[in-house]
């Protein structure tokens, strides 16, 4: 006979609380499962669409620690899919990790939540990742997805790669030196201009909610101690034609050379490859400089500004010019971009990367 815990039986029990007894009721969970979850240790990178989701499901969940870390605040355009936020949030002028905590103490206020507001980069994601078992990605950018990478590598934790583009998106938890890495199936970024971004290509919530689930999924696996449950595959969706499609890509570690877990040359964690930002003195502009040999397509770079462009982008052999909103944007033929409107290395950032892709 087959005896069915109840939320009382678990209340009584005293070790795992009764919110979470229709989680413990599932099998493959079960108690064991929820008290490593309870346990357990996790550092978000990135809370806007992806990230929003992730966090509530893990909160919800009883993950013991999250650590959010966002250098972005809160659009009234974000609130189509980033669920944690509201009206409410714009009007107090909230940055996202801020916002989002809040939001989640008072969903479970067992759980602990951390909010630094912050532009992760190599100077800091060490610290910022300190006692994760899990490492999660909300961000929007391959750079900052390499930088990832590179630290889970290097360290041996495990994270989930998650990305999301009209209606379609890809998940892939990583396992360092068991399953490939990011840079085993992407081993350089596409150059901006094919890197669609939201901003510019939108993105429907649904194809948020399923991607982010997706990856909630597959760190309640890893992070309750069921990594014989991990899909080792790299998931691709299109919730507008619902097509979901599990792509084999072990061979690209097996067989590979990859630079990260092959080769363990980390070139985002030590900061060699990626994009730096420089402040202009007395210009209110920030230059964002990429690697050296970098090159964008202006035709591209062009077009892809024309959808969100206040006026005409101007465009000859050396530059694209246009301005958004408060911000005029120039970028060269190596990448390099002025952003002109701000004297904040953060927001340049996060403006190349809503804009012009990273």
């Amino acid at each position: 006979m087959i005896v069915v815990p109840t939320a009382d039986t678990l209340r009584g029990a005293g070790d795992t609380p009764a919110r979470y007894a229709r989680q413990v009721l599932f099998r493959e969970m079960g108690e064991e499962g929820q008290r490593k979850l309870l346990a357990s240790r996790v550092t978000l990178v990135g809370c806007g669409a992806l990230g929003t989701v992730l966090a509530e499901t893990l909160v919800r969940a009883g993950v013991g620690f999250v650590r959010i870390c966002d250098r972005d605040y809160i659009e009234r355009n974000n609130l189509q899919r980033q669920v944690l936020f509201d009206e409410n949030d714009i009007a107090e002028n909230l940055p996202k990790a801020e916002a989002a905590a809040r939001k989640l103490r008072s969903i479970n206020s067992d759980v602990t939540i951390e909010a630094v507001v912050t532009d992760v980069n190599h100077e800091n994601i060490t610290r910022l990742c300190e006692g994760a078992d899990l490492l999660l990605d909300g961000t929007d950018n391959f750079e900052t997805r390499f930088l990832i990478n590179d630290l889970a590598v290097k360290t041996s934790r495990p994270w989930v790669y998650g990305a999301v583009i009209g209606a379609t998106g890809l998940c892939m938890p990583v396992i360092p030196h068991e399953t490939p890495c990011l840079r085993c199936v992407f081993e350089e970024a596409p150059p901006p201009e094919m890197n669609p971004t939201c901003d510019t290509a939108g993105v429907l919530g649904p194809a948020v909610n399923v991607v982010a689930g997706l990856q909630a999924m597959e760190a309640m696996k890893i992070l309750s101690g069921r990594l014989d449950a991990v899909t080792r595959q790299l998931m691709s969706i299109d919730v507008w034609t619902s097509r979901i499609t599990n792509l084999n890509v072990q061979s690209s570690y097996d067989n590979g050379n990859c630079p990260c877990c092959k080769r363990q040359s980390y070139e985002y964690l030590s900061g060699r490859a990626g994009t730096s930002a420089t402040t202009l003195c007395g210009r209110n502009a920030v230059q964002i400089n990429q690697p050296p040999g970098a090159r964008v397509d202006f035709a591209a770079v062009a077009e892809k500004l024309a959808t969100v462009a206040t006026g005409d982008v101007k465009r000859n052999a050396f530059m694209v010019r246009c301005t958004i909103g408060e911000h005029d944007i120039t970028v060269f033929a190596d990448g390099r971009a002025i952003i002109k409107g701000t004297p904040d290395p953060d927001t340049a950032r996060s403006l190349y990367a809503k804009y012009i892709g990273a």
